[in-house]
């Protein structure tokens, strides 16, 4: 389990540990290193809407499993879920069993496989007023649609099995008169910590066949994580004694064994500190698994490792179990029949390991042993089937995007391994990921500290290139090798802009063992963690990797502490800052935060009231005057982890000094971390341009007035064209003719392809047949010159294959490069758009169909001249990205030649007298046929690749 204070990018509740996942959202290793090149570049949105899965469920034959994928929905502005289902045992075989922009999760089979129950908020036809957005669904995923089986006044939070025919759940009790009262006086009226009003949570059980409620505990408190075992007999919770245990760890949550058959319960781990955040029974009901925090500090459980106890139902104990491990568990555990499969903490990486146990005397005995394979050290979040021979998990890298994975497990041997998913194809096929490595560095007190390197896209040897510190946070977090490109850290965005991302997982980070995660507390908070980053950056300029005058950080919530930490320590080095939810003033920190106690008492080692010196010496707000970088801050206007006022203060503070650029960006509404994919997609954009303006030094000037696709900004791009006495291409000199310059078209880069930026033009194929034997036709440099009229810009039209290769052979001549006609599958996917390009559509002013088409042409063909419909290259706009040059005319004006891999002709594109419709199978007349070029040697076909 992750630590969920002031972490970076995943905010995750405290859910059962079979149900614990990252939320994946997402470098060239080895295996990518024969990859073609991917030349198309990141964009925000590629991160923003990419594609996550989790949550699996193998079914109870080991024959299905039911996952759930995440995607982007721009209607929404959010993230929506839905269920599908994969074959473990046939590759290529998954089905969507629910769609649309719901969201449905905590997908659970039924002991007898035969239906899925889950939760969404989809709508239901005939819903009763009153209840929650949010129910239980069922369906059978063999064939049909869901159907809801509740309909409850507050949404179910947690749901399992209790048998094939009943589900059992948490949720809120029903609202109370009270509750009702507020409600009808529309009182939204808040009371902190309201104990008296607060609803408890309570275990329900509900009959699948009749719908029939009934409520398993009465308990006044608050039930969080629970688990219930196999045979449905019992059920395990912790209960939340105080709704302001998170604020001050003085009233601890309580387990407690609830015995469903004759609802009596027992109060368990009494002795010691054993708060358990998760559980899972073993499969033969004989107890269960529970993983609890540990510290060695005597009052908070802050910083911590993980502990794993087994109870034993029919001894009425307890007993922790040996993990050979002393870092602690990780992420993940499964219970099996001969034991169980647990993630350990392993740093970067996590351990996967496999236990089997065996009873010993009046207890129990676990051997473990690491899992081997392909893919071990690079699990993500696994799923174990009851007898342990299958498994499914999520692997990845730093460096390679998460797919989820079936295999069989022999013994501890992870084996026919098969892919099951194709998440994220097209960033797979089209974006280079950069290289990563996991490095090591002498940090504070001479210990190693660990981190993630990520390489700049253009890399090469013995060259230094910029740093970015991007800092996780916690502090009880990590960094893993494992795919982490989100909207707080959008690694491939900046290092495609030619910089290193170093993510160091510094004293205090978790996954190290219990001395590393404990050892900035009691005051030493800032002392340890801020040395460390800036000695890994020592180590990086050491190495001759970094250019010690570009060196700058970024971070979200401690991570933006410990940026504004590096600004204030280190304003020398630290050229540019990009921060959000991060604290600059401890003492509003103590009481604003839900956790202030918990957290700053802790690593402060005394409150602010015994202390308050402490704090100010702490609190970078009053070392402003040291900042030196320009500063960009983010923060949403509901955070109750860091408030929204330190931001302003921060803010102020560099307003007030007035010595550095400040930029602040509020998201309203919004808590720790911004959920609105806009707010999303705003604070990745703007993080890049800050970066580009200030460290990149890359900025483009731009207008805010002008629209990207404006008739002015296409006019605009295509003002950069390559012009020569009012005709567009460039001068060159010919291999042989050095006194000679003839005008050769432009190019613009399409990836690794150089294709001409217009169609070939009449001037330019004029000035070839001029050029052919200059010494023999007399030609001066004045008769080219007065060949070059605007008239020339038209495109060259009603030309054969066989002079569009002549004048590529006298191009390759002239320039002593190669020149040619593109091939088809090269340039295929450029001429799929043909809407607003010169096509009979704009002469028509509508679209025509087939018969209306056939009457327009026939009236073009009475005008005067040849092809008169034909406009000068670039009346249209171009096609591209904004980052790209634009090409012009690809869906219109003349159709252009291109080659078949077979070395056919053929004709493709739109053209002025063809509708725009690529379905009207309308031939372009040959005076409206003409061509581009393309330089540089073709590649092979994709299929021979």
């Amino acid at each position: 389990m992750r630590n969920f204070i002031r972490s970076s990018s995943q905010f995750v509740a405290i859910v059962s540990l079979a149900a614990c996942f990252p939320i994946l959202p997402f470098v060239a290793h080895a295996d990518d290193a024969k990859a073609p090149a991917k030349t198309e570049k990141w964009k925000a949105e590629d991160i923003i809407f990419a594609e996550s899965a989790q949550q699996m469920r193998i079914s109870p034959d080991a024959k299905w499993l039911v996952w759930v994928k995440s995607t982007g929905d721009k209607e929404k502005d959010a993230r929506v879920s839905n269920l599908f289902l994969s074959s473990p045992t046939v590759p290529d075989k998954t089905l969507a069993l629910t769609r649309g922009a719901d969201n449905n999760g905590q997908p659970k089979w039924s002991p007898d496989g035969q239906l899925i129950a889950f939760t969404s908020n989809r709508a239901r036809h005939g819903a009763k007023p009153d209840t929650a957005p949010v129910q239980i669904w069922l369906i059978n995923p063999y064939g049909g649609e869901p159907w809801s089986l509740t309909e409850l006044a507050r949404a179910p939070r947690r749901i399992e099995w209790l048998d094939k025919d009943t589900i059992i759940y948490s949720a809120e009790e029903d609202p109370s008169l009270y509750a009702q009262e507020m409600k009808q006086k529309k009182d939204d009226s808040e009371i902190a910590d309201d104990a008296e009003h607060e609803p408890p949570v309570r275990l329900y059980k509900i009959s699948v066949k009749d719908k029939k409620i009934i409520r398993l505990t009465t308990n006044t408190d608050w039930i969080g994580n629970w688990s219930a075992s196999k045979d449905g007999k019992y059920a395990v919770a912790a209960h939340d004694k105080s709704l302001h245990y998170t604020f001050d760890q003085k009233v601890p949550p309580i387990t407690i064994l609830h015995n469903l058959s004759d609802g009596t319960e027992k109060q368990i781990f009494n002795e010691g500190r054993i708060y358990p955040r998760g559980f899972e029974w073993a499969p033969d009901n004989s107890g269960f698994y529970a993983i609890a925090p540990y510290s060695t500090h005597p009052k908070f459980l802050t910083a911590t490792i993980e502990l794993l106890y087994f109870y034993d139902v029919a001894a009425g104990k307890h007993a922790q179990v040996p993990l050979d491990w002393e870092n602690g568990t990780g992420f993940s555990l499964t219970a099996t029949q001969d034991g169980f499969v647990a993630a350990l903490a392993a740093g970067a990486r996590e351990e996967v390991s496999r236990y089997t146990r065996k009873k010993s005397g009046d207890g129990w005995s676990w051997k473990r042993a690491s899992l081997e394979g392909e893919h071990a050290k690079n699990i993500d979040y696994f799923e174990v089937s009851e007898d342990g021979k299958t498994m499914a998990y999520f692997y990845s890298t730093a460096s390679k995007l998460p797919q989820l994975y079936r295999a069989q497990l022999d013994g501890n041997k992870i084996i026919l391994a098969e892919q099951l998913t194709k998440l994220n194809e097209g960033l797979s096929k089209n974006r280079a990921f950069a290289k990563t490595e996991v490095i090591h560095w002498k940090g504070s007190n001479g210990e190693e500290v660990e981190g993630i390197l990520y390489y700049p896209a253009n890399y090469e040897a013995g060259k230094k290139y910029p740093l970015i510190t991007a800092i996780h946070g916690g502090p009880a977090g990590h960094d893993a090798d494992a795919w982490e490109d989100s909207w707080a850290y959008p690694n491939n965005l900046l290092t495609q802009r030619g910089a290193f991302l170093l993510k160091p997982n510094y004293h205090g980070s978790n996954n190290y063992g219990l001395k590393w995660v404990e050892s900035i507390c009691c005051g030493k908070y800032y002392d340890l963690e801020t040395p460390d980053i800036n000695a890994g950056v020592d180590d990086l300029i050491a190495k001759g990797f970094v250019d010690p005058e570009k060196v700058a950080t970024m971070g979200w919530s401690n991570g933006s502490i410990l940026s504004i930490s590096l600004i204030t320590t280190y304003p020398e080095r630290y050229k540019v800052a990009s921060v959000g939810a991060g604290d600059v003033e401890w003492i509003s920190d103590w009481g604003n935060v839900m956790f202030g106690d918990s957290f700053d008492s802790y690593y402060f080692g005394k409150s602010p009231m015994e202390d308050p010196e402490l704090y100010i010496r702490k609190s970078p707000f009053f070392k402003m005057d040291k900042v030196k970088a320009p500063v960009l801050i983010f923060h949403g206007t509901n955070d109750t982890n860091v408030p929204t006022a330190q931001s302003w203060s921060f803010f102020r503070a560099l307003q007030y000094y007035d010595k550095v650029p400040v930029k602040f960006v509020l998201f309203p509404g919004e808590p720790h971390g911004p959920r609105k994919l806009t707010h999303q997609m705003r604070k990745v954009e703007d993080e890049v341009a800050w970066f580009d303006k200030y460290f990149f030094k890359t900025e483009k000037p731009a207008s805010d007035a002008v629209k990207s696709d404006s008739p002015l900004q296409n006019l605009i791009k295509q003002n950069r064209a390559a012009v020569q006495d009012g005709v567009y291409g460039v001068l060159v000199s010919g291999s042989k003719y050095k006194d000679m310059k003839a005008l050769i078209p432009e190019t613009v880069s399409r990836g690794e392809l150089k294709i001409a930026r217009f169609e070939i033009t009449r001037t330019q194929l004029a000035e070839s047949q001029l050029m052919e034997h200059p010494e023999q036709s007399g030609v001066s440099v004045a008769i080219v010159r007065e060949s070059r009229s605007p008239q020339g810009n038209r495109p060259a039209s009603e030309v054969t294959l066989k002079e569009a290769e002549a004048y590529v052979k006298w191009l390759s001549a002239w320039t002593n490069e190669r020149w040619r006609v593109p091939y088809e599958d090269e340039v295929k996917d450029l001429y799929e758009k043909r809407e607003g390009e010169n096509t009979l559509d704009y002469w028509a002013g509508y679209a025509p169909n087939p018969e209306d088409a056939a009457k327009l042409r026939e009236a073009a063909k009475k005008l005067n001249g040849t092809a008169p419909l034909l406009k000068e290259v670039g009346s249209f706009h171009g096609q591209g990205k904004d980052d790209e040059e634009p090409i012009y005319d690809l869906g219109g004006n003349v159709a252009e030649w291109v080659l078949t891999r077979d070395g056919k002709g053929k004709v493709v594109g739109g053209s002025a007298d063809c509708p725009a419709d690529v379905k009207s199978n309308c031939t372009p007349a040959p005076e409206y046929v003409g061509f581009r070029v393309v330089r540089g040697e073709a590649k092979p076909a994709a299929a021979k690749q």
